[in-house]
């Protein structure tokens, strides 16, 4: 069979050949398919400034700075996360501070949030696993009582709402990804979304080196930016994507409800909170019953493997590394990010996927499970 991985981006011809153009033109690097870019992510959201990035670390990175976080400030956020979440933090001079996930969406335990905050908590960092949002209503509620900004690492949430808005629309500072497996892509790259006029000039200047050009043609520099731009090469294929964003979202809530049409409920695999009305379906996850199985997760994803079927791990508890071991964080601290840490696979879930796709995928599943029991 042919392999099937378990994301791969769908790119147009049109986009391929709007790249060469770009290409052919002479400016390759920030230009007039970024200002479109940016215009149409704008229109997105509601009219907000949007800022695109070279990454959507990069868009954290500025978020942080630009609501006035300084080291020895804490910064809350998941333990639950691609490691980048926390990794900004660090080098903004913060602390993350950790606080566990809820069992069943896997995202950041609001009811914990409150028991983090101390006088050096400057700001919230959630993060919306897999595209399924953290509750706004309940987050900002937290966020306004207690002064703090919030920071959405939204990177999987493009696409994604919350009642009815949405994901990006509404809220203080929203970090988007547009990585290649994200539901659009630009190859790398991503954008942030703000809202006051005085924190987008400053993001602007910070994403490239702090530059400001004068109309006499001289320059000022007056904050140390760094390097985050994003090139009109990757503007363009992000602007080929956008107008099959809504097709792209549709067809992978049509796909995640087939997984659970066809998956078989006796394996013993948690499945993701079936939420077909905010999530994006960026990815499905499951729990696997390692205790009940004679192979751990790395077997299993060679036996998918063998299967021709591409499987990730989408993510493993971060404060369990090495680095955050340094800042005292030790196994037990958060149960519930290790335990879906520890047992998560993502399995694949693109547009490009025939339903016949998933059904192969729930029978190596469940074959695989049968054939290990202990």
């Amino acid at each position: 069979m042919d392999y099937l991985p378990f994301t791969r981006p769908s790119i147009d011809e049109e986009t391929i050949a709007g790249v060469a153009d770009v290409l052919r033109s002479g400016w390759i690097t920030s230009g007039p398919c970024v200002r479109q870019l940016e215009q149409e992510l704008s229109q997105y959201f509601g009219g907000r400034e949007v800022r695109a990035m070279s990454s959507a670390t990069g868009a954290l990175e500025i978020a942080l700075s630009v609501a006035g976080v300084q080291p020895g400030d804490e910064v809350i956020t998941t333990p639950l996360s691609w490691v980048a979440t926390a990794n900004v933090v660090l080098r903004a001079g913060a602390k993350p501070v950790f606080v566990d996930v809820d069992a069943d969406t896997r995202n950041i335990d609001l009811e914990r949030i409150e028991g983090a905050i101390t006088g050096r908590t400057r700001a919230l960092l959630p993060v919306d696993m897999a595209g399924l949002p953290v509750d706004r209503d309940r987050l900002y509620e937290v966020a306004r009582r207690r002064g703090l900004r919030v920071i959405e690492d939204a990177a999987q949430s493009m696409g994604a709402t919350w009642g009815g808005r949405r994901i990006g629309s509404f809220g203080d500072l929203v970090a988007i990804s547009f990585h290649a497996n994200k539901n659009i892509t630009s190859g790398e790259g991503g954008c942030l979304v703000l809202t006051d006029a005085a924190e987008t000039d400053l993001c602007t200047r910070l994403r490239l080196q702090g530059v400001v050009r004068l109309p006499d043609g001289n320059q000022e520099v007056e904050v140390a930016g760094g390097k985050h731009n994003l090139t009109d090469i990757a503007a363009r294929i992000g602007l080929g994507q956008m107008k099959y964003l809504e097709t792209f979202t549709e067809r992978r809530r049509l796909l995640a409800r087939r997984y659970f049409e066809r998956f078989d409920t006796d394996s013993g695999c948690v499945l993701p909170v079936a939420d077909f009305a905010n999530c994006n379906w960026h990815m499905f996850q499951v729990l696997l019953p390692l205790a009940r199985m004679r192979i751990d997760r790395g077997g299993f994803i060679q036996a998918m493997h063998q299967r021709g079927i591409g499987v990730g791990v989408h993510y493993p508890a971060m404060h369990l590394f090495g680095l955050y071991r340094k800042l005292g964080y030790n196994p037990g601290d958060f149960p519930q990010a290790e335990r879906i840490g520890g047992t998560t696979v993502t399995l694949p879930l693109f547009p490009g996927m025939a339903d016949a796709d998933v059904d192969r995928v729930c029978a190596a599943v469940t074959e695989i499970i049968r054939d290990n029991k202990q």
